[in-house]
């Protein structure tokens, strides 16, 4: 085979931000709401470059779940983009989407699990799925980046359907875990 053919094939551990970005899009999500992240940058930059998409960019997770509701009462798909870290910002507000109804998904890049190096993600990282299951969220995990954009249709489905917040984890096996210094 030659190498060239090898080096341009498409490759699902490169391109699942490309892919979750063709899902919002297939499921007609108007808007998207992010605290900058860069285990989303690649997935936030498609997002900023589509006119058809609002992009609002929010000073803390909390206020996501408020635009998702508003959002949907106004007729619009919308996402939520966010480090794990900030799940423990929005655990109030969860409460939402079980009193309205409202379908609210969560694309979460994980902090504090697979080869963390700060102690401080380590916490909000161990406690993110259980939190937001408590709070009546469904969530999926993806460890291999040739599992998340199934995962993240999978969550985009449930949600839509059955007017429930869902949580779609992106692990650090995927996103490669930050390191500063030697280790």
């Amino acid at each position: 085979m030659d190498r060239n053919m090898i080096e341009s094939a498409p490759n699902a551990a490169a391109d699942w931000p490309d892919r979750i970005y063709d899902l919002l899009k297939q499921y007609n999500v108007r808007q998207v709401a992010l605290v900058p992240d860069a285990g989303h940058s690649r997935l936030i930059k498609r997002c900023l470059a589509d006119n058809t998409l609002r992009v609002v960019t929010l000073t803390t997770e909390e206020e996501g779940v408020a635009l998702m509701q508003g959002a949907w009462l106004g007729g619009d798909r919308s996402v939520l983009l966010m480090q794990s870290s900030g799940v423990g910002n929005c655990i109030n507000m969860l409460s939402l989407s079980s009193i309205h109804r409202t379908p609210m998904p969560m694309i979460i890049t994980m902090r504090g699990d697979f080869g963390e190096f700060n102690p401080a993600q380590v916490a909000m990282g161990q406690a993110t799925q259980s939190v937001l299951e408590a709070m009546g969220t469904l969530v999926h995990r993806a460890d291999r980046a040739e599992d998340v954009a199934e995962t993240v249709e999978a969550s985009l489905k449930l949600a839509y359907n059955t007017f429930r917040p869902t949580a779609t984890l992106i692990g650090q096996r995927v996103l490669g875990a930050k390191t500063f210094g030697k280790d």
